[in-house]
């Protein structure tokens, strides 16, 4: 998996052959080929390692604000990122033919995971649709920072992180002059 998840986290998944991981992962081509019947099935398996390894590194650990708990659950997040570069970049990077099928939901399943968390953390059963948007969006910018800051670290990371719990606050105060319960929630929070 870890062979796999870095070649294809480094090069187009087209250009990746089972040959190349076989020959990273020091195996033979029919090892590769009896556990994992093609390369497709190979790049999902690693995708779903990866997805994984994140989520359980995400786990709430309880007993605090809930903004010291997204402080806490951002380093986690970034000790993933740094620790697995090449999975998280081939989870994130997936190329736009693969956004679909398993692929996507992979993907997608850890986005909904992640907001799922997020929401438990700031104790909201269901959250109003100007709250779900800005959560959502935050995601995003997560994964994207992290993803930038990959290629170029040229931030510290705990400034990173600082900087997106930082625009949490910042997202859920602009939210909270459109919608009075994210008020209400902001509030709580601080």
């Amino acid at each position: 998996m870890a062979a796999a998840l870095e070649l294809f986290s480094t090069r187009d998944a087209e250009d990746v052959s089972i040959d190349d991981v076989a020959s990273a992962a020091g195996a033979s081509r029919a090892l590769v080929y009896h556990y994992f019947g093609g390369k497709q099935e190979l790049y999902v398996a690693a995708l779903r390692s990866a997805a994984e390894q994140l989520e359980s590194r995400l786990r709430p650990q309880e007993g605090g604000r809930p903004i010291d708990e997204l402080a806490s659950g951002l380093r986690r997040y970034f000790d993933f990122v740094e620790e697995h570069a090449a999975g998280f970049a081939a989870l994130l990077r997936g190329g736009p033919a693969n956004r679909t099928g398993e692929v996507g939901e992979i993907v997608e399943g850890v986005r909904q995971r992640l907001f799922r968390l997020i929401q438990r953390q700031m104790g909201v059963q269901e959250p109003s649709p100007v709250l779900r948007t800005t959560l959502r969006s935050w995601i995003a910018s997560v994964e994207t920072a992290g993803l930038d800051w990959l290629e170029h670290r040229d931030v510290e990371r705990p400034a990173l992180e600082r900087l997106l719990v930082d625009q949490m606050v910042a997202l859920l105060g602009v939210a909270a002059a459109n919608d009075g319960e994210v008020a209400g929630l902001l509030h709580r929070l601080k």
